[in-house]
């Protein structure tokens, strides 16, 4: 009778083709973020060594009230007449912003006449809101 013990194998687990897998899954979800949200990465940032915000760019505020009516820089104007006057802020500015205030009950269609103003100056338009309480 042979008593002796045989000798088992050692159970080894080799992660070097898992290690290859995740990285290949890491890189894909990097990516894959990436070209879903491009601007969630690039951020610029002013700065400044005195530690203020630059207000090196000039804002103009349009409104539009209940009755339809333009106002530019609290001046008002008819939409025929508010590129002309915008091009004059821009003359002065050309970096510059409209800051667009809106009346509730104003049709979305008044208010695309305001963005393609400022689509054919070039010029960037941000829509004021009253913030949530």
């Amino acid at each position: 009778m042979n008593l002796r013990k045989r000798k088992k194998g050692a159970v080894e687990v080799h992660t070097s083709a898992l290690n290859d897998i995740m990285f290949f899954l890491l890189l894909f979800f990097l990516l894959a973020s990436a070209v879903v949200n491009p601007n969630v990465v690039k951020l610029l940032l002013p700065k400044s060594e005195s530690g203020q915000q630059s207000t090196a760019k000039k804002a103009i505020t349009v409104k539009i009230d209940e009755n339809l009516n333009y106002f530019v820089d609290e001046k008002q104007t008819s939409i025929e007449q508010m590129q002309t006057v915008v091009e004059a802020y821009q003359k002065i500015a050309p970096d510059l912003t409209i800051i667009l205030y809106v009346a509730k009950s104003v049709p979305a269609e008044n208010i695309m006449k305001a963005y393609d103003v400022a689509n054919k100056l070039k010029l960037k338009l941000v829509l004021a809101v009253d913030p949530k309480k």
